[in-house]
């Protein structure tokens, strides 16, 4: 990777680009600019803002690639119609409340704390039971997680289909898509969603769009302490151990191997480096530094940690599966009998 000057400066005007976009998301100015051109007075009108601070923001949002202007007229570019428009399928807005989070803002500002301590220097962090930020968690992350869950769905449907009965656990479930997903698709599954009593409330909504809520249960607690029930055929552990030490992944590892049938498998999604470089596979490298002003040990885990973890409580190596369409990855691990 060669960097030049302007690119060192562009970084450090990342925390006004993220501002920007945030703000236009929260104003509304994508979802008023869907229904056509319009300049800054008709702009300002709509969203209750100054004139000129909305021209401001719309140039701002022009120099992103967002907007294009001409003749002092706004509008969409195609991307921004796709993503950034409420209602669209493929809107990404709501990540704005998890990965800009308010949990996450004022904590980034500690990373230098954090990296001397080697985590959170916060009391509120990410296994603070209950945590209202699950519950945004729960609410936003539809979008990816619907398709992640789709592939994640059809890697295990061969597998899936071979079983008269299907008997899932989806530990740290949040929107429960991912369970919920591979139900649709198998009838004959049921499903156990573990999560916060405060996040469950939004799971069962998610269960009751799909109409499968027949067929799922809800275990309410925390992952490490509440009784797992089972056995299961199939334990699904979707962006959990990056919140946790390689020592706790080996002990809530342990719980899921015992809570498994003989036969049963573990699928793991989650963002987990390879060996290429950090400028290669740069996504899961800077999603550590959030769990490193977020948890008190976590990070993501490489994919060499999680084959000895694994092997070293009862599971095969992994088979991987990798997808251009998401920036994680899917490992698959049977129980050893």
């Amino acid at each position: 990777m060669n960097l030049s000057p302007n690119d060192i400066i562009r970084m450090f005007q990342g925390y006004q680009i993220t501002s920007i976009l945030k703000t236009g998301i929260e104003l509304g100015i994508f979802d008023y600019l869907a229904k056509g051109a319009a300049d800054a007075s008709s702009v300002a009108t709509t969203i209750s803002a100054s004139e000129r601070g909305t021209r401001i923001l719309l140039d701002a949002l022009g120099a992103l690639g967002v907007l294009e202007s001409q003749t002092g007229f706004y509008r969409l570019t195609p991307v921004a119609d796709t993503h950034l428009v409420k209602g669209r399928p493929a809107y990404l807005g709501d990540l704005a409340n998890i990965l800009v989070s308010k949990h996450f803002w004022e904590r980034y500002r500690q990373l230098p704390e954090a990296v001397r301590r080697g985590g959170t220097i916060r009391e509120d962090h990410a296994e603070t039971p209950g945590h209202p930020f699950w519950e945004d968690f729960a609410a936003y992350s539809s979008v990816v997680a619907s398709q992640a869950s789709e592939i994640l769905a059809n890697i295990l449907a061969p597998w899936a289909s071979s079983h008269q009965s299907l008997e899932v656990l989806d530990v740290a479930c949040g929107t429960g898509l991912y369970g919920y997903t591979l139900a649709k698709q198998q009838p004959h599954a049921r499903v156990w969603s573990l999560d916060w009593p405060n996040v469950l409330s939004i799971t069962r909504n998610y269960a009751e769009r799909l109409g499968i809520l027949d067929r799922v249960q809800f275990i309410e607690g925390n992952m490490f302490e509440v009784p797992l029930q089972g056995p299961y055929d199939l334990i699904l552990v979707s962006h959990v151990f990056h919140h946790f030490s390689q020592d706790r992944c080996i002990q809530l590892l342990r719980r899921f191997a015992e809570a498994l049938k003989p036969d049963g498998r573990i699928a793991i999604h989650d963002f987990v480096p390879g060996e290429a470089s950090p400028a290669v596979e740069a996504f899961s490298r800077l999603f550590s530094v959030l769990m490193l002003v977020w948890t008190r040990e976590g990070e993501a885990h490489s994919l060499d940690s999680y084959r000895q973890m694994l092997t070293a409580t009862g599971f095969t190596s992994p088979f991987v599966f990798d997808s251009e369409a998401i920036t994680s990855r899917i490992l698959i691990a049977d129980r050893v009998l």
